[in-house]
């Protein structure tokens, strides 16, 4: 009946404000994208310099920054992605020097840098390219579009671009050849660690808390291993078959039975393994899951692929129109302000745009902080690389650096070498007055913050009730497909484990979605009130199935007779 009831719409719910610029811990890879890309963009820059052509060097960075991309990803993976990624940021980059060779009209190519950007946008959120996303890819094209250009200039343009792209590639797949599976060990590191803080939080491991406070901390906690065991998943299912990658599955299924039963787990286990694989040792074997038998209809489970990418699409089209009016619209606005660099208001509305009005405004309020602590920056160090231009360059590496080593901690705190970065890029071609280029960037963050802002709350998604709806569906199906195939009242002692393992796999990852969709339609506004205590049931509901899997299974029984084992070697004189 509750699910038929009109409900009026929700208000708008509260803007966060102090815990947008908490600073959170580092990035365990912060070093690998801060490395790669100054090893990208070095070379190209320095040849440049020494040529005299360092007015070329955006064509060169639209390439070179590709390597920020897939560090997350195993590497046979990170090869496609990367590539992808550079045709993509190429494409990009074509479309805007073309638009800028054929007009200097200023509304037509704020219009087309708004245009680029929601597909630059849409095509990354689909794709699920992983940080930096979009933003990027549209700082390049957005920029490349207020840069004079000939038809002729194009093709020499874009073969700068692509060259610097194929080193970005080189770089990005260089660590393999001394770790060929640090990706997949550090997913599963991270998953297993997630996993141990879930069970040293839980009350079998501590002393009670108030139950309220108890069972949020508990469910959020639960919530974060649990989408940690999925991405670790997700991480092996982009990987390459062999022996360590099926030892990692073993450690994974491990991870799950502790998720499934925190009360009968030791976390201190979970670490010791995470920390081993944080190393460069063999991957360690769970003595309690050393038969493969164990991993039976695995495969056929992580065989199954993602929605194909159009299906993928529909449900981003409020976000691309959001994206599309909020950055035209700032950049109009800039025009009409008298400001000579509108694509620096169209990218800062590009910058903010996340799964939902809230998340929208926190990170607005950091992109806002952050350049206005970034102009000051630039002007601390616009003496310095204007002594000459290799100090310029030598500049932009180490605010290169800076941003990714410290862009994981906050947003914001990324954003104060980001800005200083960009305006220097702007003197790649000739130095110019600092103080017009920080009023200029100051009042595009300003405009852009606030009309892409605006336009994210014009722009209602009233499609996220829905996909609560379809994921909380989802889920009660996955749930009964589950608890029918452990009703089974057939004499052997549990289903085939090929039978109930791709069941128990598709309930843990509609939980994870259940989960991310819920989230994200509590941060939109004007819907209808979602049904919060429906979402807390069925997970609850949907945890105790998979507890009650893992105990058909045999696994919980296995693991305690083995830890039992362990503490009596221990204690045996």
């Amino acid at each position: 009946m509750s699910s038929t009831t009109h409900r009026p719409p929700r208000p708008p719910a509260r803007l966060p404000f102090a815990g947008t610029l908490r600073l959170g811990r580092p990035s365990p890879i912060w070093f690998k994208p801060a490395l790669s890309v100054v090893a990208a963009v070095a070379p190209p820059n320095l040849i440049l310099l020494a040529l005299g052509r360092l007015d070329l060097a955006m064509y060169t960075m639209a390439g070179s920054l590709c390597a920020l991309y897939a560090h997350n990803r195993p590497y046979a993976a990170r090869a496609r992605a990367l590539a992808w990624v550079v045709l993509g940021m190429t494409g990009g980059l074509a479309v805007a020097l073309l638009t800028a060779s054929l007009t200097s009209n200023a509304v037509v190519l704020v219009t087309v840098g708004g245009l680029l950007a929601a597909a630059q946008k849409t095509l990354c959120d689909a794709t699920r390219v992983g940080p930096p996303g979009n933003i990027v890819l549209t700082f390049i094209s957005s920029a490349s579009l207020f840069v004079p250009q000939t038809l002729e200039q194009i093709p020499g343009h874009l073969a700068l671009a692509l060259a610097a792209g194929a080193w970005a590639w080189l770089i990005g797949m260089a660590p393999g050849l001394a770790r060929p599976h640090g990706p997949e060990r550090r997913a599963t590191a991270q998953a297993l660690s997630a996993v141990a803080a879930y069970a040293a939080a839980h009350p079998g491991h501590q002393a009670a808390a108030p139950a309220g406070a108890q069972d949020g901390h508990d469910a959020r906690a639960r919530a974060d291993a649990a989408a940690a065991v999925h991405a670790a998943w997700q991480t092996l299912l982009w990987a390459r078959d062999s022996e360590p990658r099926r030892a990692l599955r073993r450690l994974l299924v491990r991870a799950e039975v502790a998720l499934a039963a925190p009360a009968d787990t030791d976390p201190e286990r979970l670490r010791a393994w995470a920390r081993r694989l944080r190393g460069t040792g063999t991957v360690p074997r769970p003595d309690d899951l050393v038969d493969d038998g164990e991993l039976l209809g695995l495969d056929a489970t992580l065989a199954v692929g993602e929605p194909p990418l159009w299906r993928r699409l529909g449900p981003l089209a409020p976000l691309a129109v959001r994206t599309a009016l909020g950055c035209a619209l700032a950049g109009y606005v800039s025009l009409a302000l008298g400001i000579g660099r509108p694509y620096w208001a169209l990218v800062t509305a590009a910058s903010l745009y996340q799964a939902n009005v809230t998340l929208t405004w926190s990170r607005g309020l950091q992109r806002v902080v952050g350049n206005l602590v970034g102009v000051l920056a630039f002007a601390a160090l616009v003496p310095l690389a204007h002594l000459h231009q290799a100090a310029l360059v030598l500049v932009c590496l180490a605010l290169n650096f800076g941003a990714e080593a410290l862009i994981s901690r906050n947003y914001w705190l990324g954003s104060v070498c980001v800005t200083p970065m960009a305006l220097l890029i702007t003197e790649f071609a000739r130095f110019q007055d600092a103080g017009e280029l920080i009023t200029e960037r100051v009042v595009d963050t300003l405009v852009g913050a606030l009309v892409g802002f605006a336009a994210a709350v014009a722009v209602t998604n009233r499609r996220a009730g829905d996909r609560l709806g379809q994921a909380l569906t989802a889920a009660e199906r996955a749930r009964e497909d589950v608890a029918r195939l452990l009703a089974d009242p057939r004499p052997q002692p549990r289903p085939a484990p090929d039978a109930l393992e791709p069941v128990r796999r598709s309930l843990a990852a509609a939980l994870v979605h259940l989960r991310t969709t819920a989230d994200a339609a509590a941060g939109e506004w004007w819907q209808r009130a979602l049904p919060e205590e429906r979402v807390m049931a069925v997970e609850q509901a949907g945890h105790r199935t998979l507890a009650a899997t893992a105990r058909r299974q045999g696994l919980l029984a296995r693991t305690a007779a083995r830890d039992t084992s362990t503490e009596a070697e221990a204690t045996r004189p």
